[in-house]
């Protein structure tokens, strides 16, 4: 039978949320909720839970073997997370690349890794950010790039940015955006794919406007399909990105996932973003209020009846295990989903992180770009075979789904940051990674992030 009781599983390390000091964490489970435990000798105690099931947990930890050579532009001196840059205890490439173009943005929402709004704070120069370009492919000339901000589409020189990107040999350019531009104005989605713009990460958290007035200040459901269609008509590749907030949005996994099959193959997936708290929520967040992945695998199987399970699902071999899942399906004839992939309860056998970077890199590149065209890419062609048709719908029906749990003060763990390979372009050119770029004290001062 199994403990209910306490347990510690895993001895780590993190910092205190209020003063940003390195302290020792452990992972410990209680009622079968694993939680981030460690206590600043000054601050005191902070439990945060971050995993739902402890057979969940042990089975889908992987061990990882650290990349061997890696380039490094920052010594170590401080320690993680003092040192990013990357120094030389970073265990992994980078996968993507995240380049904010301004600071600036069109809304101020309730949840914003950046904390942007509208504002008149200074943008980087064309020239500033081609020296930026050039300094992340040269040190990583593999990595994928994500255009953001703030949002980027504000501004007006936005595809001659994405052209300087593709000039610079970036091989899969994606826009991190609202997409409520991209709604408005007809022309600015021909003129990106034009530039090169591969896909679209769309922020969209669901399908009525009750989410979007609770979350973003405004109804946007409209906008949110018009920007969809705009992309697809334009074949640009479309991520569809909910923030997964408790008591907001949880109900909407399902229709949010029903409106991406409606819109495929167009609308290439969904990645899932289940809340973290930085900057504006700077005071301690409940449990109740976040949830965990094993929580929204569950959520995902009920809410479609089925058609996506949580056995469908595994965790990365890019990044840290506890951090993601994804799944891959095609959309057969009849429009609903069959599993590619699937849960491995081996839990032993370890990861070699170079070629999980690999992986991850190629499957964005290849499959949240726009479908390729071929005629009638919906009905069989007649003289097909079995695996003729496989993999023509491969190439034309793939659907993706995956998640994101990024950390917070209050559930960092340095394990798992030295493991990231999702890594924000520093204003220096330095690359940081993601969760630590954005990471904010309990006052919601910045450790990276300077306002």
């Amino acid at each position: 039978m199994m403990n209910k009781g306490r347990d510690i599983l895993h001895q780590t390390q993190s910092l205190c949320p209020v003063c940003l000091t390195p302290i020792e964490a452990r992972h410990v489970v209680e009622n079968d909720s694993i939680f981030l435990e460690k206590t600043c000798p000054v601050h005191g105690l902070f439990k945060t839970r971050f995993w739902e099931g402890r057979q969940n947990y042990e089975n889908w930890t992987r061990p990882k073997l650290p990349i061997k050579q890696r380039f490094n532009m920052t010594p170590v001196d401080k320690g993680c997370p003092f040192d990013c840059g990357l120094c030389p205890e970073h265990r992994q490439h980078t996968c993507t690349a995240v380049l904010e173009i301004t600071p600036n943005c069109n809304f101020s929402c309730r949840f914003c890794f950046a904390e942007s709004g509208p504002g008149n704070a200074t943008d980087p120069c064309l020239e500033e950010i081609t020296d930026l370009l050039a300094k992340v492919h040269k040190v990583s000339p593999d990595a994928n790039l994500q255009i953001s901000g703030g949002e980027p589409t504000i501004r007006p020189d936005l595809s001659l940015i994405i052209s300087r990107a593709v000039e610079t040999g970036f091989r899969f350019v994606q826009l991190n955006t609202n997409g409520f531009l991209l709604a408005r104005d007809p022309d600015l989605a021909p003129r990106l794919k034009d530039a090169g713009l591969a896909s679209v990460f769309l922020q969209f958290d669901g399908v009525t406007d009750i989410v979007y007035n609770a979350l973003r200040g405004r109804p946007l459901i409209e906008d949110k399909q018009r920007a969809v269609a705009a992309c697809v008509e334009n074949d640009i590749g479309v991520i569809l990105v909910p923030t997964l907030v408790p008591g907001v949005n949880i109900d909407q996994i399902g229709p949010i996932l029903q409106f991406g099959l409606d819109h495929a193959p167009g609308i290439r997936g969904v990645h899932f973003q289940p809340v973290s708290y930085f900057g504006r929520h700077g005071e301690a967040p409940k449990d109740d209020r976040r949830i965990t992945i094993p929580e929204v695998l569950k959520e995902i199987e009920v809410q479609t009846q089925g058609q996506f399970k949580a056995a469908a699902f595994r965790p990365s071999a890019c990044e840290h295990a506890l951090c993601s899942f994804n799944g891959k399906f095609i959309i057969r004839d009849n429009g609903r989903p069959s599993a590619l992939t699937a849960f491995n309860t081996d839990c032993c056998t370890p990861v070699q992180a170079e070629q999980g970077s690999k992986q991850a890199r190629d499957s964005v590149a290849e499959h949240w770009k726009a479908p390729l065209k071929v005629p009638g890419p919906w009905a069989p062609a007649t003289n097909e075979d079995g695996l003729d048709k496989f993999i023509r719908q491969a190439r034309t029906r793939m659907f993706s789904v995956s998640g994101m749990a990024f950390q917070d003060a209050w559930n960092l763990d340095l394990e798992r940051l030295k493991g990231c390979c999702i890594h924000s372009v520093a204003p220096d050119g330095r690359l940081i990674p993601f969760c630590a770029y954005n990471l904010t004290r309990a006052d919601g001062k910045g450790l990276y992030r300077k306002p």
